[in-house]
């Protein structure tokens, strides 16, 4: 590591507090994480297809209006790193599918608009799942994404390209996306903040079924308050998304204080629907004792939510349908095995299964609200296994229990999907192997903003104990090879636009 460690560590609040102070240039912010990036990033394959030349003209331009005394934006001239499955105009764009491995959009999508309109210098993509399907962040385009703390662990999925990159200190500012847990459960893996905001708080432009609250875009970040800036910056009505409405965004920015005594918390270890491991009830029980002593309530609490597993298998299913039909009939054999699936699941349903989910979806909703008049948040764990080798596709067992399909060990999270309410996976010391473990705290209803300030004040007390604040991992023992791309990829590196090998490295 160089001198320039101590720069990219910083969080994205301050980094944005220094630029505008004239205390760093956003010329020399890039160059540090570039530095960081290429030094790194070859054992976890976070970051895919990079501009760097263009970000250091965007970055001499961002240092210009700093100098000039011009207003800047929320998040000017911090670097950016963007999940692979939004459209950046001009930078390649794969979705992790071979069927677009030479796509280079010509427009961004909403959520890449307002993060550059807000000053984020544009650095690169972030990996993902082939088309975002499963936890597990491999591809035939980029291969898989190791763990920070262990690259031959998983770093979840689908946002894993973004948590790895925020672990490793690459960039201050990732995108990420949620339908089942794709930020949550990342976050959860590789020691960050995930959050999963109301349906329509962040316009997902990108949503084919523009109705249907199950997909969101949101914010992840090294802490608390790094992810609220970037949600300040994306927030608010968009004609792009019918979900979404007007807020004061740039209220996320300050976060009122929360007394913990005064918390009441419900706790589950398993929503008394999911599989979890018996180490992580282990581990999670000690975290729930240790909660106990800082708030005025911690108890546990009981859920009745019907068949959310069904409930999830057919929503979930009519999003792929929708955005695989064309891809289906030309080609099946094109589609990834967890793509495919998801497909010939959904097209082999009917209009009544459609009717019966939609409904027992409302049932849950109306259920889960329950707790609420009790509680002001529940905590769960975020995940219900420890990281695992990328090279199993997912969990297919849990506690010696088959799962059902690739996805059914999300189910922590996406049950909580169903009920539409925001979720954060906030950071909380380390797993019985030693690997991040993540609370997952759900707040009330359209209560976004509360759950935010429930997860920063739990931050602050953690941060206080050894054994309960965020790990980092060590990069000095990160290896500058990754077998997971020799292992994976099946195709020769491509050249994005502006003629770079789209990884930044060394071709494979």
């Amino acid at each position: 590591m160089s001198d320039n460690d101590d720069l990219v560590s910083r969080s994205a609040v301050e980094l944005r507090r220094m630029i505008g102070a004239k205390q760093i240039s956003p010329v020399e912010l890039l160059d540090a994480c570039i530095e960081r990036i290429e030094a790194v990033n070859p054992a976890v394959n976070a970051i895919t297809a990079t501009c760097f030349d263009v970000a250091r003209e965007a970055a001499k331009a961002a240092e210009r209006k700093v100098m000039a005394g011009a207003p800047l934006g929320l998040l000017h001239g911090l670097p950016l790193g963007v999940k692979d499955l939004e459209d950046t105009a001009g930078l390649l764009t794969t979705y992790g599918s071979p069927m677009s491995r030479s796509h280079v959009p010509s427009r961004d999508v909403v959520l890449v608009e307002r993060l550059r309109a807000a000053g984020a210098v544009l650095v690169g993509k972030t990996n993902v799942p082939e088309l975002g399907a499963g936890a597990n962040t491999r591809n035939p385009v980029w291969g898989a994404t190791g763990n920070p703390f262990n690259p031959e662990l998983n770093a979840g999925g689908s946002s894993g390209g973004s948590a790895a990159a925020l672990a490793c200190d690459m960039l201050p500012v990732c995108t990420g996306s949620d339908t089942g847990g794709s930020l949550r459960i990342p976050a959860s893996k590789c020691g960050v903040v995930g959050f999963r905001p109301s349906a329509g708080l962040v316009p997902n432009s990108r949503r084919l079924l523009g109705w249907t609250p199950i997909s969101v875009v949101g914010p992840m970040g090294r802490d608390v308050e790094e992810a609220a800036l970037q949600l300040a910056a994306t927030a608010g009505y968009s004609t792009g998304d019918p979900l979404s409405y007007e807020i004061d965004a740039p209220g996320f920015t300050a976060l009122p204080w929360l007394d913990l005594a005064t918390l009441r918390v419900g706790y589950t270890e398993d929503f008394d629907s999911c599989d979890v491991d018996d180490d992580v009830r282990a581990v999670f029980r000690s975290r729930m004792a240790a909660l106990g002593k800082r708030v005025q309530t911690c108890e546990p609490v009981s859920f009745e939510l019907g068949d959310v597993h069904r409930a999830f298998d057919v929503i979930r299913a009519e999003s792929f349908v929708a955005g695989l039909r064309d891809a289906y009939a030309r080609d099946p054999g094109a589609l990834g095995p967890n793509t495919r699936a998801n497909y010939e699941m959904g097209a082999a349903m009917t209009l009544a299964d459609s009717a019966w989910a939609q409904a027992e979806q409302t049932r849950i909703f109306t259920r889960f609200q329950a707790a609420f008049e009790r509680y002001d948040v529940i905590v769960s764990p975020t995940t219900p296994v420890s990281p695992f080798s990328w090279r199993e596709l997912y969990a297919a067992q849990i506690n010696g229990r088959a799962q059902e399909n690739y996805y059914r060990w999300l189910a922590l999270t996406y049950v909580v999907t169903l009920t539409t309410h925001p979720a954060i996976s906030l950071p909380c010391g380390v797993d019985l192997a030693g690997m991040p473990f993540g609370l997952q705290i759900v707040g009330p209803f359209r209560g976004d903003l509360k759950t935010l300030c429930v997860a920063r004040a739990m931050e602050r007390a953690f941060d206080q104990e050894p054994a309960l604040r965020r790990p980092r991992p060590d990069l000095s023992k990160l290896v500058h090879a990754n077998p997971a791309l020799k292992s994976i990829v099946t195709h020769p590196p491509i050249l994005n636009s502006v003629g770079e090998n789209p990884s930044g490295m060394s071709s494979v």
